[in-house]
This record gives C-alpha cells, structure tokens and sequence, in this order.
C-alpha cells in the first residue's frame, strides 16, 4: 500500500502543473465567489484565464481575461476598465438572476453586468476557450449565442480574437466596436476603432470624437484599397454585410497560432501573432502604412500620393483653394473647382482611376433596390446639382458623393474607380483631331450640321425598299419626334456594322439635335460642339424643339387670345455665324 502512494508523489513532482491544471475549473455558480488571492477560471481547452490581474508598473487591480499558453501576460478583455480596484479586497460574483458582480472589500460596487434576467435557470458564468466569457443557464453548454444570457464578446476592448465581432447587428443596433488603452497602466481608453455602416461600410478610428484614420468603404472585394481581402498564413479575414449583420471578423488557419488584432494605446491597428520561440509578439499587419494614411491630409478635395513630391496634389479640373499656402505645403485648405458647378451648363464626368475613395458616402436605391449599372448612377447623380462625384462598386452599386471630397490618395496598384463630376471646359481632350472633318461642317449653316452629322453618323430613314435624299425640315422633324419616343436608335441606317456603336450614335443624334433649337441662344456654340462630340464622358442637356419642325393641328380650339385655329405652322430659324 505504501508503494503505490510513494509513486503517486513522485509523479506529482514531477509534472508541478498536473494538480493545477486538475484542479482548475471554467465555471462559476451563484454560490461561488472569485477572490483576488490567485483564484481564476481557466477555460477547458486552457487558452484562456479570467480574474484579477494588475497592469505592468501599476498597483491598480482588475478583473479580465488573458491567454493563458503566452508568457507575457496579455489582456484581452477587461470588466472594470473604467473603475479600478485600488488593493486586493475584490470579489467577483454571479446572481441568481444571472448578473455579474464586482466589489471590493466585499460591499463597495465596482463593476456590475447588468445581465439580471428573467431567462435565468440555474445561471452560471462560464469561460469559453474562445475567450469568451459567457452567462448561460445550467445545461445549455456552448448552444450558440443566441442561448447565452450575456457575453464578453458583446462588449469588446481594444483587442479582437477569432469569434469576435466588429460592426453592426442591424436587427437589434447592438455594435461592436473596439477601445484602446489609455497607456500601458490605465485601459480606460482614448482611440475608437468603429464600423460606420452608412453609406457604403467603412472602418475608422477616432481619438475622442476626432477621426485620424479610415480604411477606406468596402466595395465587396478589399476596404478601400490594396488587395483583395483574402486569407494568408497566419488569419483569414471574414468580412458579412447583409440586411441582418455588417461585420469584420478573423479566423486562424489552424490551432496553433495565437493571434490578436489590436488598437493600441498610441492608436496604432496592429495585427499580431505570438512566436513562441522568441517570446515575443510579432507585428504581422499594421494599417497605417504611410503618412497619407493620416485622415484628411490633402484637405477637401486634395489627393496624397506617397510616390509623389509633395504628397498632396489637386485633381484635374480643381485647384489649391490657398495658392501661397499650398506652396508651402500647408495643405489643409485643399482644392477647389477651376470652373463652378452649373446644372444649366454642359458637364460631364471626369474618371480617376486607383484612388481611395472619398468619406461620406451614400447609397443610391431606386424602387426595385439597390442600383448596379453605371449608367444608372451618372443619371441619377445628374439629377442632384449637389452631387459631386459617383462610384460603382461590386457590392452595393452605385454610391455618390455630395459637397467636398475628403480624404482621397492615390494607388499604384489596386485603388477604386472615381467619377467626379464638373464643367464641360474642365473635362481636357484626347480626340480633336478625329473630329475635325466634323467641326468643318460645323462652319456652314446649324441645319446643315445636323443633315452632317445625321449623314456622318449613317442614319437613314425608316424605309427598306430604298434610299432617298431627306428635305432638312422632314429630317429633323423625324428625329424629334423619335428623341420623344424614346426610339432614337430607329434612325440608325441597317447596313451600319455590327456591333452598332450606340453610344456613339445617341450622342451624334442629340448634338444635331442641339444645334436645330428653335431658340438661336439655346444652340451650342462651335467649340462647345467641338467639346461635346471630343468627349465621351461630357453630360449633354436634353435637346428642345427645333426650328426646322411642321406640326399639324386638327379640328383643336386655340387658346389663343385671337381664338383662330393656327392651321399648319412651318417656322424656320437661320442662326448668323458669328464668332464668339
């Protein structure tokens, strides 16, 4: 009898952690208490411990959960962060009703749950080995979030594990979203790391209420910028956006890595993994790569390029709004517009390619929903004098700006597409010279530039048997009376190629169109026509009646002051060729 026991304390001596390791538990009871004397909950696959700990130089004592298989103790969550214990008095307790208790000197409320619940059965507090320290009725186990009466993960710190969550339930406005330590003693915080959902989904980090870094909207493949959102050898990046949830979360490649994503107290967004061999924490990932990181630093309207000396630059078509400043590279007044808005005026859209794009974003939602097309976004944008710029992306559609454009740098590689919009004489030229034979035309009489550009653009009239040449007024009078139809393309001769150049033809159609308005001063002036057939991006205004145009009214009172039926009017406007 006695060899046996004499073997079982040489085992014991052998493996000092085997008792601890027996002995230690992941569950506190209503009955129980979690004394600061040592005492912890360790969870059962022993990744994690919860109970009191204090800071590194600091006397001040909190409750939290830390990985346990790290040598250098790491918190990742702590319960009074806003309300330290000053000595070694606390007691950590679970009520009956399934609310989770602090106090020190075993009477002094520090730090309470507020999970009372009337769902509570039998609640115990329980440490996952996700890190997650859960409230949950007796038998329930680990059934799903859903089944928990309160957790730790509803509630992050400055640290996100896998199983975490940072973002938006839509359902139920809970969010997410993480605080950093104040410094390396007080965890109380100072940066927030939050997803804003509106517009299109975002990340940005404030001090206090001031941002000071965003990652740029998600646009279903990566957020704002670089490469797509895919998985590398440490993490693989989880992002879900549905009507229900709109989140960012991680999971490991495998078991054994231990890795974190953090905002420090220096407001740094790190992500790391420990290295076991070294002892040490490694930055594998830190988001903000350079100086045009910084929030803003170009001003409204301004774009940073890294590559570029200096950093700041305005954007074709704009300008520094405080030349002298800008040149001494104060750049916070950013860029303004060379040529003001105009809706009245001809405009178009200009594309920068590789950009971040900027904050503030808005979703455009027609009434079958969220709408996809380009085409659907620059008309809709067109119908707002406010709007200043569109985008479409991958998972919302289309998304527009209004008023200033913030926070904008520039990519070698990667980047988003950006159409921002402005004046028609702000837009530049790629083609003149494929136009020129055609502005010559120009030079002759508005009505025979349409009959040009009609004949330019191989548009005929709808007859299959033969050809045949068009009287001026006939011609127009056809055209208008398509435009109005919404049938325009009707005009394009068979025998055209395939595939037909749509585009192409509506724009030749409505420039001859502008040019045969009955009214002299609606008409574009010739380098304005020069400007509207140069760029296919230029926005054109909707045409109005020609001169050149016969309307038949029959048997229809007039409302006329001389109460005279006008019959048959065929009035014909000649526009002089002035130069301007």
């Amino acid at each position: 009898m006695i060899l046996p026991l004499i073997s079982f304390c040489i085992l014991a001596s052998s493996f000092p952690f085997f008792t601890t390791f027996a002995a230690a538990v992941d569950i506190l009871s209503p009955n129980q208490t979690l004394s600061d004397d040592g005492e912890t909950l360790v969870s059962a696959g022993g990744a994690f411990k919860f109970g009191f700990f204090s800071p590194w130089n600091s006397n001040n004592r909190f409750v939290g959960i830390w990985f346990s298989k790290v040598s250098i103790q790491t918190p990742i969550w702590v319960a009074n962060k806003n309300n330290p214990l000053s000595d070694s008095s606390g007691v950590l307790t679970i009520t009956s009703t399934g609310n989770i208790l602090i106090a020190g000197n075993r009477t002094n409320p520090v730090w309470s749950s507020n999970s009372s619940s009337t769902a509570a059965n039998n609640p115990v507090l329980q440490l996952l080995d996700s890190g997650n320290l859960v409230v949950t009725n007796i038998g329930v186990g680990n059934g799903g979030s859903e089944n928990y009466l309160w957790q730790s993960f509803d509630y992050p710190c400055d640290t996100l594990v896998p199983g975490m969550k940072l973002g938006w339930n839509l359902k139920t406005n809970q969010e997410w979203y993480l605080t950093s330590w104040r410094n390396l003693q007080d965890p109380s915080g100072d940066y927030t790391y939050r997803l804003d959902p509106s517009g299109l989904p975002q990340l940005v980090l404030r001090q206090g209420s001031t941002i000071v870094y965003r990652s740029g909207p998600w646009d279903g493949v990566r957020f704002g910028y670089g490469p797509p959102l895919n998985q590398n050898t440490v993490f693989n990046p989880i992002f879900v956006y549905n009507s229900t949830f709109v989140y960012f979360a991680f999971e490991e490649v495998n078991d054994s890595i231990i890795s974190r994503f953090v905002v420090n107290q220096t407001g740094l967004l790190e992500h790391l993994t420990w290295n076991q061999m070294s002892g040490e924490w490694i930055d594998i990932i830190t988001l903000q790569g350079d100086i045009c990181d910084t929030y803003d630093m170009c001003g409204p309207n301004g774009i940073c390029n890294i590559n570029a000396n200096p950093y700041c630059h305005c954007p074709e078509g704009f300008v520094p709004k405080y030349t002298e400043n800008w040149n001494r590279l104060d750049w916070s007044g950013g860029c303004v517009r060379k040529t003001e808005m105009n809706c009245s005026a001809p405009e178009g859209f200009r594309d920068f390619s590789g950009v971040k794009l900027p904050d503030d974003s808005h979703l455009l939602v027609s009434g079958a929903g969220t709408m996809n097309r380009a085409v659907d976004c620059q008309a809709e944008c067109l119908k707002n004098c406010s709007c200043w710029a569109y985008a479409k992306t991958d998972v919302s559609g289309c998304v527009v700006w209004f008023g200033n454009l913030v926070d904008m740098r520039e990519y070698s590689l990667a980047g988003q597409d950006l159409y921002i919009r402005m004046d028609a004489s702000d837009l530049g030229s790629s083609k003149k010279n494929k136009r020129t034979a055609v502005i010559a035309s120009v030079t002759v009489i508005a009505g025979v530039f349409v009959l040009g550009l009609i004949c330019w653009c191989v548009i005929r009239r709808r007859t299959v048997q033969r050809r045949e040449a068009w009287r001026l007024g006939t011609s127009s009078q056809e055209a208008w009376k398509l435009w109005n139809e919404g049938n325009p393309m009707d005009l394009a001769d068979a025998f055209m190629g395939s595939p037909i150049p749509t585009t192409e033809v509506l724009r030749c159609i409505q420039v001859a169109l502008l040019c045969v308005q009955q009214r002299p001063e609606d008409r574009p002036t010739v380098s304005t026509v020069l400007l509207m057939l140069d760029s296919g991006n230029q926005v054109l205004p909707p045409p109005k009646q020609p001169g050149f145009y016969s309307e038949r009214f029959m048997n229809e009172t007039d409302s006329s002051s001389t109460g005279k039926n006008p019959g048959t009017s065929n009035e014909v406007t000649v526009t002089a060729l002035l130069g301007r």
